[in-house]
């Protein structure tokens, strides 16, 4: 059983946590302006990098706060947890990492 760390309860067991999906997923400034496409890409498609992610997860058990966390997808491992609200501590998403490095 793995611990996940909770910011504010502490390390909890998993099965106490709810995953979220990516985070730092921006909703679009102007929805009206976007296309089909544009909003499929918003709505439906996600990053999967191997490596650190950036994740929302919420304590559904605990405290039921949402928060981020960076796991890294191959290992598991939880590399850091923070409150919603500060920036990415990897930097831009990854899709934009990947875009600038091609």
């Amino acid at each position: 059983m793995q611990l996940i760390p909770c910011p504010w309860c502490g390390p909890r067991e998993e099965t106490e946590f709810h995953y979220g999906g990516q985070a730092h997923v921006e909703h679009p400034a102007d929805p009206h302006a976007l296309d089909d496409e544009q909003w499929a890409q918003y709505v439906f498609f996600r990053d999967n990098p191997k490596g650190p992610f950036a994740e929302r997860w919420a304590h559904t058990a605990g405290c039921r706060r949402w928060f981020n966390a960076v796991r890294d997808t191959v290992s598991y491992e939880f590399l850091t947890v923070y409150p919603v609200g500060p920036p990415n501590p990897l930097g831009t998403g990854t899709r934009e990492r990947q875009e600038a490095t091609a």
